[in-house]
């Protein structure tokens, strides 16, 4: 019997692993595509370091069987021990076709620093065929060029994309790390071809740079955003209130910057805003941050991760939560970078 047989047979009703969630995800086109995914979108960076294979095949059953799709993967995570567990997890604890699975390529953290970033047509290439051949598919649902590369043409790079998906490598191809005028950029030169129909940024109550340029780029062109890391490193659930937990990123020593820039008077300002509104509507921080996040406009799915269990529980019951439009509004004003009277 596979060591992940007991993750296949327990769904977030499962006592094994304490989920509960009677609520079935739902779905979202992406951009103007026909593409389907879950609202909420299942991060794996933290599969290989704090998550191990068994949470996380307990994590990606619950996920499933809770009616998410959205996987967000990269090559990058965890020096590419996340891709390797969730290969293991593809078809042993959930099938294939239950996924919607997003990769990127271009960037190579085995090189050195200068040398890193290389969007060319055979770098791309190298990198998703090692894509699939480390997840033992034939092909990504989206595959993501990975960064804007100014030593390679964005011609040669949408020509790329397009071949992924007339080869059959993907089905679908967007762009991660993008400033709103490269998106435009691809999504010009590529019209009438293999179009983009997602991008992923950065986007949460205490980072709302995407507002900016990014999200109306997107939506001229019909992109769907994936917002990344929607609770701002856990600073949204309201975990560092009162200090630093010893077990939390703020306390690696590797990890700290992750959530530094975050801590300052205004992320205070917004988090007590958060914590208010939960105690209002007798749910946690983590729900209210992460539906503000996600029913914004243009919002195609949040892509959140889950140390363990624990995590990915409260992050299932938050679909639950629809935010009355009143608190909804309210965050968003106590949340903006430029506030009336500031």
């Amino acid at each position: 019997m596979s060591r992940h047989a007991d993750a296949r047979r327990a769904g977030p009703a499962s006592c094994a692993y304490g989920y509960y969630s009677d609520a079935v995800m739902k779905q979202r086109t992406v951009g103007s595509s026909g593409l389907r995914v879950s609202r909420i979108g299942l991060g794996t960076a933290s599969w290989g370091r704090e998550t191990d294979g068994d949470e996380a095949a307990a994590q990606l059953s619950a996920f499933v069987d809770a009616g998410g799709t959205l996987v967000d993967s990269s090559p990058d995570y965890t020096d590419g021990a996340a891709q390797k567990i969730l290969a293991e997890l593809i078809g042993d604890v959930v099938p294939r076709d239950a996924l919607v699975i997003s990769a990127c390529s271009g960037i190579n953290p085995a090189k050195e620093e200068s040398e890193q970033v290389d969007c060319s047509r055979r770098a791309l290439l190298h990198q998703l065929d090692a894509t699939l051949r480390a997840l033992d598919t034939d092909h990504l649902d989206i595959w993501n060029v990975a960064t804007w590369d100014p030593a390679t043409p964005i011609d040669e790079v949408a020509a790329t994309l397009e071949f992924a998906v007339t080869s059959g490598r993907a089905r679908y191809v967007g762009a991660r790390g993008y400033l709103g005028w490269q998106l435009a950029t691809l999504a010009g030169v590529s019209r009438g071809h293999a179009e983009p129909v997602a991008g992923q940024a950065e986007y949460s109550l205490l980072e709302r740079g995407a507002e900016t340029e990014f999200l109306p780029a997107a939506q001229h062109h019909g992109i769907g955003l994936f917002a990344a890391a929607p609770l701002a490193g856990g600073i949204l659930t309201g975990k560092y209130r009162d200090g630093v937990p010893v077990d939390s990123r703020g306390a690696d020593d590797d990890r700290v910057d992750e959530i530094g820039a975050y801590l300052d008077n205004r992320a205070t300002r917004v988090v007590e805003a958060v914590v208010t509104a939960a105690d209002g509507l007798a749910t946690s921080p983590l729900a209210v941050a992460l539906a503000w996040i996600r029913d914004r406009p243009g919002v195609a799915s949040a892509i959140v991760g889950a140390r363990d269990s624990a995590q990915l529980t409260g992050i299932l019951l938050a679909e639950e939560l629809e935010l009355p439009r009143a608190i909804s509004a309210a965050l968003d004003d106590v949340s903006s970078p430029n506030p009336l009277g500031a």
